[in-house]
């Protein structure tokens, strides 16, 4: 839920013209912590519409398509001591993604739906 929050609070602060008009759609996986029913409630109660995920489609989800693996070759054969260096690496990683390569996931994803 927290993360939820976050993520909606960004959406209001980055994108507020979308954030207003209840027009921005979250695409999340059917994994059991984004089906929960706690997060179903959180998400009508914010007029949050949720792109549905076919089950057994992990090709439709970018972050197993192209945001992991990315993280995982810049992060590869690195060990953390602490979950600080974890989160702090993880971001640098994912800074490290250029705005070219994010344009390039969200083209793939729409040609898998398609």
């Amino acid at each position: 839920m927290e993360v939820l929050e976050r993520m909606a609070e960004k959406v209001r602060w980055k994108r507020p013209e979308l954030f207003a008009n209840y027009s921005w759609i979250l695409h999340h996986d059917n994994a059991p912590a984004h089906t929960a029913l706690s997060v179903r409630e959180f998400l009508a109660a914010k007029q949050i519409t949720v792109l549905e995920h076919p089950a057994y489609s992990p090709d439709l989800a970018c972050n197993d398509f192209v945001l992991f693996p990315k993280i995982k070759e810049i992060l590869k054969g690195r060990h953390f001591d602490y979950t600080d260096d974890i989160r702090s690496n993880t971001m640098a990683a994912l800074k490290a993604i250029s705005q070219n390569q994010f344009q390039n996931c969200f083209e793939a994803w729409t040609r898998r739906w398609h």
